[in-house]
């Protein structure tokens, strides 16, 4: 029977297992090492941090850690935990050994975050009963559990909190080579056809994210289907990805946009909230989602006075590079340098 929704469709195109899991070779050693560990002690898996940016791969792992532990995962995020309150129903559901998996955890409020030290360590939580002289503070225990965090901001965590993870694991980009691995296998789960060069442009078109290669499949084997085609040759990716509006180097509409707000103000230094509101976007998603690319790409830059377009966001977008360019100072030269080069 087929799947209904992206979500659902998401869900049939993971992994199955870590031995499917393609890329983040080292990470992965690790995890099947903790695993095995855990399982010839027959504890529960030591409580895991997953950072990196949003798209490589950071939920599937949770999953996967459940799978090969043989446990209950329950799945919640940062945002939807406003106060201990919210938290105590399902920390005492938790079986021994299942998985709490908390999505953008450097969202969880202060007092959340300080609520699950007790329960990360010695399994118990305190719940104060009743308010004024008759309140009184009630103990209760809890099963073993292993606490999963995932986070694309690693520096919001609070020390004490980022402390007690046993293991910390750090997801890096995906190479074209692995992303071309993850589209064979999703376009034979999709039952379409699809030709190596096709997906090695699909993959160097992806930001190094499995996400975005996933999505770009989906909408160009939608493409392929309603002109009849059971397969995708490169000129059909090409076409696709044309009108998806992604260029050669992986650029969307709204990095071009961002890139444009920079160079129509002279390149810049310009403020990151004044950057947002020109292109209507929020200060979390540019830093989060686009930013990172840009710099890594080299067409953006950090400065102390706020952003700045590189020469090179200038040429890739047709613009003339402002004289101002050629004539700062070797100082001025290398610290904008040095804030893409690496």
């Amino acid at each position: 029977m087929p799947l209904e929704g992206e979500h659902e469709l998401d869900r049939a195109l993971r992994p199955a297992s870590l031995a499917e899991f393609t890329g983040q070779a080292e990470l992965v050693a690790n995890l099947k090492i903790t695993i095995q560990a855990a399982r010839e002690r027959g504890e529960p898996l030591d409580h895991l941090l997953f950072c990196g940016q949003p798209g490589l791969g950071k939920t599937t792992l949770a999953w996967l850690l459940a799978k090969e532990m043989g446990s209950e995962i329950f799945v919640t995020s940062g945002p939807a935990l406003a106060s201990p309150k919210d938290l105590v129903g399902t920390l005492t559901r938790l079986g021994r050994g299942d998985i709490l998996f908390v999505d953008e955890i450097h969202r969880l409020p202060r007092s959340v975050e300080e609520f699950l030290y007790s329960a990360m360590e010695d399994q118990a939580i305190d719940i104060t009963i009743d308010q004024g002289p008759s309140a009184r503070c009630l103990r209760l225990s809890l099963q073993p559990f292993s606490l999963v965090g995932a986070t694309t901001r690693e520096g919001m965590l609070a020390a004490p909190f980022r402390s007690r993870f046993g293991l910390v694991e750090r997801l890096a980009p995906y190479p074209v080579e692995d992303l071309v691995c993850i589209l064979h296998r999703a376009a034979q789960s999709l039952g379409i056809g699809l030709a190596e060069e096709a997906a090695v442009e699909m993959a160097g078109r992806s930001r190094g994210t499995p996400r975005i290669a996933l999505r770009l499949l989906r909408r160009i084997r939608d493409r392929a289907q309603v002109q009849g085609e059971a397969r995708i040759d490169l000129p059909r990716a090409r076409e696709g990805l044309r009108a998806l509006g992604i260029d050669a180097f992986g650029l969307e509409r709204l990095d071009r946009e961002l890139l444009m707000a920079l160079i129509a103000r002279g390149g810049g230094p310009v403020g990151l909230k004044t950057l947002a509101a020109s292109i209507g976007e929020s200060v979390e998603t540019i830093e989060t989602v686009y930013e990172p690319f840009l710099l890594r790409l080299g067409f953006l830059s950090r400065t102390p006075r706020g952003r700045v377009a590189t020469r090179r966001a200038f040429e890739h977008l047709g613009q003339p590079v402002p004289s101002t360019f050629q004539t700062l100072a070797p100082k001025q030269k290398e610290g904008i340098q040095e804030e893409f080069d690496f």
